[in-house]
């Protein structure tokens, strides 16, 4: 179990977790230097293994990752990922939260903003384009009866560099929906309407 003792901002807290790896104890001081709490204590009974190993390939050669959510009080909840990162979670305060983390749906979207981005950062790089900035905005909309799931999910993405080609811009963020980012192309299986544009911005 770990204790964050009173007063979190600017101050050494005291995390005694062995689980924890030195990248998640750095992750959640941060996070609590910028929370503003004064006194407040987080108690949370984390699993008794070590911190998640890391193991992408099983000897059957399926691709495996690992995660852990532990509830820490109220409705916050930190999530371990298998690389050791920390991320926090939290409801709104009509849910019983204090607003001090994103919600877990809000973490999902994030999670398809990511993954695209990525691979059209990464293919334009390939094909030697001189991207200096790639910016992804998604509006989504949920259904309006539970369970709440996304219905559509649109992606904007704002490209910036120098002698840009919209061909490449383009095929890249095509490359990205149809064949590498697992995430939309997961959901887009399950149902939801995923769409994309693009801007593309000349650096002077």
């Amino acid at each position: 179990a770990y204790e964050i003792i009173p007063s979190l901002v600017g101050s050494e807290m005291c995390i005694r977790d062995s689980s924890l790896t030195d990248t998640s104890l750095a992750q959640l001081r941060f996070f609590l230097s910028k929370t503003g709490i004064e006194g407040q204590t987080v108690k949370a009974l984390w699993l008794e293994n070590p911190v998640l190993s890391w193991r992408p390939f099983f000897n059957s050669g399926v691709l495996a990752m690992k995660a852990r959510i532990q509830w820490a009080g109220e409705a916050m909840f930190l999530g371990e990922s298998g690389s050791g990162h920390v991320v926090v979670m939290d409801g709104p305060p009509e849910a019983g939260g204090r607003n001090l983390g994103v919600r877990p749906m809000e973490m999902l979207l994030l999670g398809v903003g990511g993954c695209s981005n990525f691979d059209v950062v990464s293919i334009l790089k390939k094909s030697r384009q001189a991207v200096e900035s790639c910016e992804a905005f998604l509006d989504a909309e949920r259904a309006t009866e539970d369970p709440k799931v996304f219905t559509k999910i649109h992606m904007h993405f704002v490209v910036k560099g120098r002698g840009l080609k919209e061909a490449q811009v383009k095929r890249a963020i095509e490359l990205s929906a149809e064949k590498y980012c697992s995430a939309s192309i997961m959901l887009g299986a399950a149902g939801v309407a995923i769409t994309h544009d693009y801007e593309i911005v000349e650096l002077g």
